[in-house]
């Protein structure tokens, strides 16, 4: 191909992420002309309702997949965590590059980490796993929606409307803003979205000469790893907006997948772990899922499904 196009979200952070992408095709094919297209999606333009409330993080996508079908452009970068695990028929995965830091960040301008926060101290997030892992573990703060692109968060957090806000490590660091984290939510405290921190470039089904063409950018561990996560929420139907977590890591020649699913107004909760080779991930994943079910996890899925 002499030219590709990128379709992209417009906000600071999914431009950086597409340019990323074309640094990366760039590398491999010099001589390429590559364009990023920005646009404004639906779910970047209704800020004042979270997400579950208001068709999912399908509101960023079907947008991007639009200009797909309409051959705008060849191919779409995404945070794999707002891809449904089941992909819209005639759409697919044509790369998914190495994982950035996955886990979840507590930025604050007065404290230095969630602990020190007082009783009914006010904390951001648009989250549903967020909140869970919050109102789990520190039951007395005062969990407040937080809408928006990143910069409109710490400017929100900036303003003073929030004495603490929980953010994506990932996205910080891709836009210069490490600086910001006071606490790395790891350890168990937080446990990631399913393909947290990781990008993916959607295809049209249809199109083998770009599968070709995006080999080199293509990471297969990262693939397995969560490959396993997103098996585990595709088998239990847990759409984006249900409260479910997972983080598979590769340790000692295993997968080792942790699963989680959480309903803060019931204060429910429910985790479960699963291990097996490397080949074997999306078996990993359906056995993390069934244990889950075992303990009650259908009751809320069924709460949060549309």
């Amino acid at each position: 191909m002499k030219q590709l196009n990128i379709i992209s979200r417009n906000s600071q952070l999914a431009m950086w992420q597409a340019n990323h992408v074309k640094d990366l095709l760039h590398k491999h094919y010099p001589e390429m002309l590559v364009n990023i297209i920005g646009i404004t999606t639906e779910g970047d333009r209704i800020l004042d309702k979270s997400l579950d409330k208001i068709g999912g993080k399908g509101l960023f996508i079907k947008e991007l997949e639009y200009q797909l079908l309409n051959n705008t452009a060849d191919i779409a970068v995404h945070s794999l965590k707002d891809l449904p695990a089941n992909m819209v028929d005639g759409f697919s995965l044509g790369a998914i590059l190495e994982r950035e830091n996955p886990f979840d960040a507590f930025v604050s301008n007065n404290y230095n980490c969630i602990d020190e926060l007082p009783d009914g101290a006010v904390i951001g997030t648009s989250s549903s796993r967020r909140v869970a892992f919050l109102k789990r573990s520190y039951p007395k703060l005062d969990v407040k929606l937080l809408r928006g692109n990143l910069q409109t968060r710490l400017a929100k957090l900036d303003a003073g409307n929030y004495d603490g806000i929980i953010l994506a490590v990932a996205g910080l660091k891709r836009l210069g803003l490490e600086n910001r984290i006071k606490q790395v939510l790891n350890g168990g405290l937080f446990v990631p979205a399913i393909g947290q921190g990781v990008l993916a470039i959607e295809i049209l089904s249809n199109r083998d000469d770009l599968v070709e063409l995006l080999k080199p950018l293509h990471h297969e561990t990262t693939a397995k790893l969560v490959g396993a996560e997103r098996e585990m929420g595709r088998f239990m139907n847990a759409s984006c907006n249900i409260p479910v977590a997972a983080y598979a890591t590769f340790v000692e020649g295993e997968i080792n997948l942790e699963g989680f699913i959480g309903d803060a107004e019931n204060n429910t909760f429910i985790a479960a772990t699963e291990n097996g080779e490397m080949q074997d991930y999306l078996a990993i994943g359906q056995r993390c899922a069934n244990k889950l079910l075992e303990q009650g996890a259908k009751a809320i899925i069924n709460k949060y499904a549309y």
